[in-house]
């Protein structure tokens, strides 16, 4: 009889109840593969738009009518107790970090491939601290140094800066030498300069699109800005980065394109090709391994209460990073 496993499965889009733990079999790897004992992954605004089937342009990936991939779970941290006949890349006892396209990481043991967005994590960070680097900071590097082609002296500002992207925006931004402002709540301003940002806007009491001050880059992390807006306080050829997507947004990318000067750009990350995601995720591990930034972690979950995680999600309140403890 196959050994089993614990695992959240859900079979129709919904609600967190939607979410539930369940008995599976443990997957045996393919021959280009590694099976990895799950012991952390997390909970984002990805996982919750997958769980929803919202919005519906999203159900090409993730079924039309119901999940095809009914284990959610994109980035993950544990250790490799099998490899398959063709793997050279990883051993058994390895501790790696990484995601996958694939999901599943919502289980006590996921395959993935060796050629996917994997390595080995660096001795220095808990699986906690390594499970959202896969999703969350190669997000912002695809946004800050593909789309933003961001350089030292520059005048950044993060908008949602205290959130799971933000932490990562502001520490990454100061990293590449730009002049950091975060903008957040007034209970996260002590949070977001311990990060590093130079100045810190609190949402409540000023509105950034309204200030005096210009920046070469606007990174909205949260989607609570629009370009319309944003731009004002744009320098002539400044960029306007959103890492939620609508309709007037491409737009607007589309007629800066085309226009010049004051640009709004947007990027589906996980669409990258592997190679591109892996070159900023290995770049990343060595800012990891030199302490050059940090996961924020708000709360832990454990497995089989990620329903309960995915309810925090969804208030919009959330520090840093939601970690599911498997």
């Amino acid at each position: 009889m196959q050994k089993q496993m614990k695992a959240i499965e859900y079979t129709s889009y919904g609600a967190p109840d939607v979410l539930h733990l369940k008995d599976m079999p443990i997957p045996t790897p393919k021959p280009n593969e590694v099976l990895i004992r799950i012991r952390a992954t997390t909970a984002t605004a990805a996982d919750i738009m997958m769980r929803k089937g919202n919005p519906y342009i999203g159900r090409l990936y993730t079924g039309l009518k119901g999940p095809k991939r009914t284990v959610l779970g994109f980035e993950f941290a544990g250790e490799v107790v099998e490899t398959g006949s063709a793997v050279t890349l990883f051993k058994t006892g390895d501790k790696v970090f990484g995601g996958t396209t694939t999901l599943g990481s919502y289980a006590e043991y996921a395959c993935v491939s060796e050629s996917d967005v994997l390595t080995t994590m660096p001795d220095n960070i808990s699986y906690a601290e390594a499970a959202p680097v896969n999703g969350s900071a190669i997000t912002v590097m695809n946004f800050l140094k593909g789309l933003g082609n961001i350089q030292p002296g520059q005048h950044v500002l993060i908008n949602g800066a205290s959130g799971g992207l933000g932490t990562y925006a502001v520490q990454i931004a100061k990293h590449f030498g730009a002049e950091v402002t975060g903008v957040c709540s007034t209970k996260n301003m002590e949070l977001v300069k311990s990060l590093g940002a130079d100045h810190v806007i609190d949402y409540t009491q000023a509105d950034f699109t309204k200030s005096d001050k210009r920046y070469d880059i606007i990174f909205d992390t949260v989607g609570k800005r629009s370009f319309t807006d944003s731009k004002k306080v744009l320098k002539d050829d400044g960029v306007f980065l959103a890492a939620v997507m609508d309709l007037p947004l491409l737009f607007h990318m589309i007629w800066s394109k085309i226009t010049g000067g004051k640009k709004a750009k947007v990027s589906a990350t996980g669409l990258l090709p592997v190679k591109e995601r892996l070159n900023y995720f290995i770049e990343l591990k060595e800012m990891l391994r030199t302490s050059k930034i940090k996961t924020v972690i708000d709360v832990i979950y454990p497995l089989a209460q990620v329903s309960a995680a995915h309810a925090y999600v969804e208030t919009g309140h959330k520090r840093g990073s939601i970690i599911i403890a498997v």
